[in-house]
C-alpha cells in the first residue's frame, strides 16, 4: 500500500516566512492550506521549513543558512519537489533552483497546477492556459539555464538570447489567441445568459472546499462533482431549481482562496460574470474551520473586486456537524467552546445578527435543509414579485410561519 502511494504521489517540502505583516500563527494556517493544496495537486509533504525575517530575501527569499538547511534535509530524503508559500520573483526563482538542484514551485504556480487539472470545458482550459502563459511569460530565462553550464560561450550566447526572443514572441501571440478566444466564448456565454430569460438569479458563492457542490446537488438534484479537496469544482454549472411552485436558476462556481493569483483574478473574471450578473449571492462558509472569518473577508473582497459586493446575499453557515457537541453540566464553570456549540449557541452568535439572513446547516446530513429553502424561497419570491408585482398571489408555499404548504 505505501510502495503505491509513494509511485502516485511527489515527495515535497513546504517553505514560509514570519515577517511583519504575516505572524506565526497566520503563517501556520497559510502553510496548512498550502499542504491542503500540495496533496490536491498529487504531492506528501514530508517537512515545513519557516523562518522568521523581516521581509523575504531579495535573492533566495529565505537566508543563506536556511536555504542550506533545506537542501541538505532535500539530499538525504530525495526530495522531488520544494514548494514555496508566496509568489517568488523571476529572479528568486532562478537563484534558489540553481541552489537547490530541485523542482521550485510557488503558491501561484502550485495553483495554477490544480487549475490546469481541473479545467474540464474548453472555456475553463483557455482560461487556466492564458494564466499560465502570463506567469510563464516573465520567467522564460530560467528555461535557458542549460546554456549557461556550456563552456566556450563563442557562438552560443547569442543564438540562447535569440531562441529565449523567439518564444517570447512565441507565447505574446497565444496570450492574444487567447484573449481573443476568451472574448468569442463571453459573447456566446453573454447570449446564453441573456436567452435564459427573466427567471431569477441565484449563485453559490464561498471560499473554496466549503461544501457548494455538495449544496448544490442536494437543491438541484444534480450530480456537479464534489470532493473533499481545494478547487474540485473549475466549471461552473447552472442548474434550473424549483422550490415550491417557484423555478429559478443556480449557478455553481469556482471557490475563492487567499492568495488567489492575479492571473487568475484577470483570467476568470469571465466565468465570475455569472456572479456578478446574479440576482441572489449564497454566501456559504465552512464554519468548523478555524480561520472562517478570514474566509468571510477574502470572498467579501473579491466580490468587491469583481463589482458584486452591493447584491442580495444569504449567509450559509455549513458543516455544523463536523463539531463534536456535548452539553456541559451545571457546575461545569470552563467556558463554552466552539467545539461544543449546539445549533442554539450557534444562533446566538454575530453571525446569526448580520445584515444579510443566516443559517446554520449540514449539507452532508441536511441537517436545517428546510430552514435554508425556506430562506432561498423568500429572498427569491421578494426579488420575483419586484420584478413582476401581478404574480404575487401565486406565492403561499409558506405560510407565515414558515410552513410548507
Amino acid at each position: 500500500m505505501l510502495e503505491k502511494k509513494e509511485a502516485l504521489y511527489e515527495k515535497a517540502i513546504l517553505i514560509g516566512l514570519i515577517t511583519q505583516n504575516q505572524d506565526e500563527g497566520k503563517l501556520n494556517e497559510y502553510m496548512d492550506e498550502l499542504e491542503f493544496l500540495a496533496h490536491t495537486a498529487g504531492a506528501e509533504v514530508f517537512k515545513r521549513f519557516t523562518q522568521k525575517l523581516d521581509q523575504p530575501n531579495s535573492r533566495t527569499f529565505v537566508g543563506r543558512g536556511k536555504l542550506e538547511e533545506i537542501n541538505m534535509y532535500a539530499k538525504e530524503n530525495e526530495i522531488d519537489t520544494i514548494i514555496f508559500d508566496d509568489e517568488l520573483t523571476p529572479s528568486q526563482l532562478k537563484n534558489i533552483e540553481k541552489e537547490l538542484d530541485r523542482k521550485i514551485i510557488d503558491r501561484t504556480n502550485l495553483i495554477l497546477d490544480i487549475f490546469a487539472q481541473r479545467a474540464e470545458t474548453s472555456y475553463a482550459r483557455t482560461q487556466v492556459e492564458l494564466a499560465q502563459y502570463e506567469y510563464l511569460l516573465p520567467r522564460l530565462t530560467r528555461m535557458w539555464t542549460h546554456l549557461e553550464r556550456q563552456k566556450g560561450g563563442i557562438g552560443l550566447r547569442g543564438p540562447g538570447e535569440t531562441e529565449i526572443e523567439t518564444d517570447r514572441r512565441i507565447i505574446r501571440d497565444r496570450i492574444s489567441l487567447l484573449k481573443e478566444k476568451l472574448k468569442s466564448i463571453d459573447k456566446q456565454m453573454s447570449t446564453q445568459r441573456n436567452n435564459r430569460g427573466k427567471l431569477v438569479r441565484v449563485a453559490w458563492v464561498g471560499y473554496t472546499n466549503v461544501g457548494k457542490s455538495t449544496l448544490m446537488n442536494v437543491l438541484s438534484k444534480s450530480d456537479v462533482f464534489a470532493e473533499n479537496k481545494l478547487f474540485a469544482t473549475l466549471d461552473t454549472t447552472v442548474r434550473k431549481v424549483v422550490i415550491g411552485n417557484l423555478p429559478f436558476l443556480l449557478t455553481d462556481t469556482v471557490g475563492f482562496i487567499r492568495k488567489l493569483p492575479t492571473q487568475l483574478v484577470e483570467s476568470f473574471k469571465s466565468t465570475l460574470d455569472e456572479v456578478r450578473e446574479s440576482d441572489l449571492l449564497i454566501h456559504v462558509v465552512d464554519i468548523s474551520h478555524p480561520s472562517f472569518e478570514d474566509h468571510i473577508h477574502s470572498v467579501n473582497t473579491i466580490l468587491a473586486e469583481i463589482g458584486a459586493a452591493d447584491k442580495p446575499m444569504i449567509m450559509v453557515f455549513n458543516k455544523i456537524d463536523n463539531f463534536s457537541y456535548e452539553r456541559k453540566d451545571e457546575d461545569d464553570l470552563t467556558p463554552i467552546t466552539k467545539r461544543n456549540y449546539s445549533l442554539e449557541d450557534w444562533k446566538k452568535t454575530w453571525m446569526a445578527k448580520s445584515k444579510y439572513p443566516s443559517v446554520f446547516i449540514s449539507a452532508l446530513t441536511k441537517e436545517n435543509y428546510e430552514e435554508l429553502k425556506k430562506i432561498i424561497y423568500n429572498q427569491v419570491k421578494d426579488i420575483h414579485t419586484q420584478r413582476f408585482p401581478y404574480n404575487d398571489f401565486l406565492f403561499e408555499y409558506y405560510d407565515q410561519e414558515g410552513k410548507e404548504m
